[in-house]
């Protein structure tokens, strides 16, 4: 257990898990220096962290993990005594269409980190920590019964989980052959506020809102377990300050539902907050050509982060889909 860190690096801090990530730190953490390292691409938006930008205990700073002249140099400036990696390249579409860039910034991105913290702590490891946030996909496709525990062989299906796997292998390899005192875990699908909306939940909101298409896959039928990001950010929290060197951790939210099911529910709750006629954008559905090799099922035994740290999530799913719709028709209507 640590009880406080002096430096914390956190990669892809403007991201949707990272901002939140960010936010906790900072305010949680005063006393400790927390340092944010993103690229900037996309996805990123530091609008997300506006609330905290002039904290005295924040510093933001773009550049990627791919160059390992930014990361040597952060790690020299600042002496890190932890890192939370969350940075990398994260939807699968896109992944199927341009896997390279995929592999290059989950993959050697993660090494150029792994390379800088084995560099700078080589001579004492007490109380230093690099935590990895990583993802279920790599575990594969579940049929109908079971659930991916810290024990699933890997079996990556798509670009995307293979990098994530590829990183996760890496790290506990740095673990196993210089030591390093690593952390990991592997969450379900997040959801919340301040998501892209390239994934599904906030796409839909958003396409609902506007009246646009809803394109869902095959039939729909494919299973996903939902978690809410402020639930996960207090999992991540607790595993720097109190996991055990060397462990890996499952994060899920115990809230499997298909595809569809989540449609018809964000639909209900959107026309309900926006004051029209129950179903009005069920018209809005499409269903269109299933993704190449999309996985049917995922879903996670969270038994052993919650006998061995405590954790569960707290956030029914109808409370966090509603406050995220809620967010997303402020950012939207104004």
């Amino acid at each position: 257990m640590i009880e406080a860190f002096k430096a914390i690096l956190i990669t892809g801090g403007a991201g949707f898990i990272g901002s939140h990530v960010v936010r906790q730190m900072v305010n949680k953490y005063p006393n400790t220096q927390i340092v944010n390292l993103d690229a900037l691409t996309y996805a990123g938006n530091l609008n997300n962290l506006a609330d905290i930008a002039n904290a005295p205990n924040y510093t933001f700073v773009q550049g990627d993990i791919i160059d390992p002249r930014i990361v040597k140099a952060l790690f020299d400036q600042y002496q890190f005594d932890g890192v939370l990696h969350l940075a990398a390249e994260s939807h699968v579409d896109n992944s199927i269409k341009s896997p390279l860039g995929f592999a290059q910034t989950n993959v050697m991105g993660t090494l150029n980190l792994l390379e800088a913290a084995r560099n700078q702590w080589s001579d004492n490891y007490l109380d230093k920590r690099f935590y990895h946030i990583s993802t279920d996909e790599v575990f594969g496709s579940l049929g109908k019964e079971g659930a991916f525990t810290e024990e699933t062989a890997y079996d990556p299906r798509s670009p995307y989980s293979a990098s994530k796997a590829a990183s996760d292998h890496f790290v506990r390899a740095y673990f196993h052959t210089y030591d390093l005192p690593v952390l990991l875990s592997n969450c379900s699908n997040n959801y919340g506020p301040g998501q892209y909306p390239e994934k599904l939940i906030p796409l839909f909101i958003k396409n609902i809102i506007e009246n646009k298409s809803l394109p869902v896959y095959g039939k729909g039928e494919n299973i996903r377990d939902w978690l809410y990001v402020e639930d996960h950010v207090e999992a991540i929290d607790l595993i720097l300050h109190q996991g055990e060197i060397g462990e890996t951790y499952a994060i899920g939210g115990n809230n499997e539902l298909k595809n569809i099911d989540i449609v018809f529910k964000l639909i209900e709750i959107t026309d309900r907050l926006l004051k029209r006629p129950e179903g009005t954008s069920k018209s809005l559905i499409s269903f269109v050509t299933d993704r190449l090799g999309h996985d049917y099922r995922y879903a996670i035994d969270t038994s052993k982060i919650k006998d061995k740290l405590g954790w569960e999530p707290k956030t029914s799913f109808e409370l966090g889909l509603e406050e995220t719709i809620k967010h997303y028709l402020k950012k939207i209507l104004i």
